[in-house]
């Protein structure tokens, strides 16, 4: 299966580039990952509202041209379903026998995702109640798939 992640942001720091590459080497084995890093837009300082929604809207436009047409998408989204890595691999494992063989996850930029975005999804994932900088989410997120991948294939992964 394909699994591509549209980001908003790139990794500047380099223990994040390391742990995410390390990360999408492993997955390799199960899956083709590809990695689209998008243009974060500039927030001016004391922004008001009509700023934040401006960026929100601008990187939303991005983010559904860098989509995939054929792709499943997953909107990650505080107020999205929760799920237990089990049930994660079992939702991954379920998509290429309901038609989908590409899988695109989406991770928004520090204001979060459009409205837009958000009713593109074909699913809004929560890993957590709490917010994390995108540049973990994107660690978090690629380690859960592969973790994923390591229960459907019933291969020991550490608890």
């Amino acid at each position: 299966m394909n699994v591509d992640l549209i980001c908003i942001g790139k990794l500047k720091e380099r223990y994040w580039q390391e742990a995410c590459a390390e990360y999408a080497k492993r997955l390799s084995r199960f899956h083709n990952i590809k990695i689209t890093e998008l243009k974060e837009e500039r927030l001016p300082d004391k922004a008001g509202l009509s700023e934040e929604k401006a960026v929100i809207e601008a990187e939303g436009k991005a983010i559904l041209r860098a989509l995939p047409e054929d792709a499943f998408v997953v909107a990650l989204d505080l107020r999205g379903k929760s799920m237990d890595s089990p049930a994660l691999a079992a939702f991954l494992d379920g998509l290429p026998l309901r038609g989908h063989n590409r899988a695109a996850f989406v991770i928004g930029g520090s204001l979060g995702l459009s409205a837009a975005v958000l009713q593109r999804a074909d699913l809004r994932l929560s890993f957590s109640a709490f917010t994390f900088p995108h540049q973990l989410m994107r660690v978090i997120l690629l380690e859960q798939l592969y973790r994923a991948c390591k229960i459907s294939a019933g291969e020991k992964y550490h608890k």
